[in-house]
């Protein structure tokens, strides 16, 4: 067996948060089972980002440079990695549980014929040193324990699960790149365009901080308010929707929250004007600390939330914004 590996997700030419958080997850698995831990790189022109990986916690970073992989495409991705763990057998492979790493990972695990738990909460080893997940289930109503005994071992880990360490400027991972030879059959899709948003928002997956609004914002300029409120908080705050919202054509399907929007993982998650329907539910009730704003006090997220306020969103998310502004003037 050759390590435990963790998939280094990028955009733009920046690593993703999920990458720093993976490794940590690795580190402490590689701990208890004397293995070495590999970042695996893949795309063009990304030789660059492999050395920040080393002060993340890797031990030796695997880099696939090449202009084929320039863009995600889920074929030619899914070809380098199966012939790559063919090659070098790792014994458990780690991946974000975002849009790629869903996609990307079953495809993976198919063709290895080997087993795989997504979009895990938890991590873990049993005392047979097999690997142990958390998962949610029942749209996040209850919560399930997999073991994987086979190897490779391959999960995808919720975004905002695992808290990364800092990094360690004295530790550096040996970098190997690797050739890559794409048969033609790989390239069935063809990327014509990525068109992108007109401005850059912080991924909800990511966010650490999200502020969301539903069907009493009333329209689409009363969200000025929730932005407000996220620039407030700062870096790695956004906004995010109920599906009410988005419906009504108040904020784009983005940022939609839920079960067919995106499920997230914030620290903090601030429900302005939402009544807490299943479906929003089952996209934000893994988030750590939870707040709702509410006019109804029987709204249904009242009884998810860990802090309640009833009262007028109009009024109270000014007030909040004064209060944050305040706290940070004192920092």
């Amino acid at each position: 067996m050759a390590g435990i590996w963790v998939y280094a997700e990028h955009k733009d030419g920046k690593l993703k948060s999920t990458a720093a958080q993976l490794l940590t997850g690795a580190r402490t698995l590689a701990e208890t089972l004397s293995e070495e831990v590999v970042a695996v790189l893949l795309g063009s022109g990304v030789e660059a980002m492999a050395a920040p990986l080393g002060p993340l916690g890797a031990d030796k970073v695997l880099v696939a440079d090449a202009q084929p992989l320039g863009q995600y495409l889920t074929e030619p991705y899914c070809h380098v990695l199966t012939t790559l763990m063919k090659e070098r057998q790792p014994s458990i492979f780690l991946g974000p549980a975002s849009s790629i790493g869903k996609d990307l990972f079953p495809r993976v695990a198919a063709r290895l014929q080997t087993g795989l738990a997504s979009d895990c909460t938890g991590i873990g080893l049993t005392e047979n040193k097999d690997l142990k997940l958390k998962r949610p289930v029942y749209a996040g109503k209850a919560f399930i324990e997999v073991v994987i005994s086979g190897r490779p071992a391959m999960a995808s880990i919720r975004p905002n699960t695992l808290t990364p360490k800092p990094a360690d400027s004295s530790k550096t991972a040996l970098s190997e790149k690797i050739s890559v030879s794409i048969p033609p059959e790989a390239f069935r899709v063809k990327l014509k365009e990525v068109v992108k948003g007109k401005s850059e928002k912080v991924d909800l997956t990511e966010a650490s901080i999200i502020v969301s609004g539903g069907r009493a914002m009333q329209n689409s300029e009363n969200y000025k308010i929730l932005w407000d409120l996220a620039s407030a908080f700062g870096e790695g705050a956004t906004v995010g929707a109920s599906r009410a919202a988005v419906d009504s054509s108040y904020a784009s399907h983005d940022m939609q929250v839920g079960q067919t929007g995106k499920v997230v993982n914030p620290n903090l998650y601030i429900a302005c004007g939402i009544s807490g329907a299943i479906q929003h539910l089952a996209g934000m009730r893994t988030s750590k600390v939870i707040v709702a704003i509410n006019k109804d006090p029987e709204a249904p997220i009242f009884q998810k939330a860990d802090f309640g306020i009833v009262g007028d969103l109009f009024k109270l998310v000014p007030a909040l914004i004064e209060e944050i502004k305040k706290i940070k003037a004192h920092d």
